[in-house]
């Protein structure tokens, strides 16, 4: 069994914030799995499939970023998953906007979501981190940043990453080893 998760905030004025960059990627993996949100377990939306034999959970918590931990490690103990068998996606200002990092495990870094993720489970999961550090400088507080609206002339970079992260996804559900989607996806902008 595998689970699949993408970081994100629930509510609709957050949907096309890079903060939901997690959920994109997640919500696109599953379209290319055939699965369908449409179950509410352990405070997350899930989808569930199977890839031959193996069942697949994809799941976007519905805790806010923050706490997205507390659903994280509802879902791992609820389903007895082995944490090589948990994926997450979620936004990185510490990466050039378009980029894509897959680590089979690692720290929090500055991600608060990330941070509550490891404080519940550990940090013995790998993870695809898609990065939106724009190029310029910024003059908001990075906390408007992320809940800011992609804008219309990054759009294509970023569907692109998206694309990229949702592969890396797949690829981890059709059980690639992380060390074949680290080689296949790691890229820069």
């Amino acid at each position: 069994m595998k689970l699949i998760v993408g970081l994100g905030n629930p509510d609709d004025k957050y949907k096309k914030t890079f903060h939901n960059l997690g959920f994109m990627a997640v919500e696109r993996c599953a379209e290319k799995l055939g699965a369908e949100f449409s179950k509410n377990k352990c405070r997350a939306l899930i989808a569930e499939t199977r890839v031959g034999a193996e069942k697949i959970i994809l799941a976007k918590p519905q805790t806010y970023m923050n706490l997205s931990g507390e659903s994280v490690v509802e879902l791992v103990n609820f389903y007895k998953i082995d944490l090589k068998d948990v994926i997450v996606a979620y936004d990185d200002y510490d990466l050039n906007k378009g980029a894509i990092r897959i680590r089979e495990s690692g720290s929090a870094g500055t991600h608060n979501g990330m941070r509550n993720i490891v404080e519940k489970i550990g940090s013995a999961f790998p993870r695809v981190r898609i990065g939106f550090k724009p190029q310029e400088k910024i003059m908001i507080p990075l906390i408007d940043l992320v809940l800011s609206g992609i804008k219309e002339e990054d759009k294509e970079v970023f569907d692109k990453a998206i694309e990229g992260a949702s592969n890396a996804l797949y690829d981890f559900a059709k059980g690639e080893t992380i060390q074949n989607v680290m080689q296949k996806y790691n890229c820069k902008p």
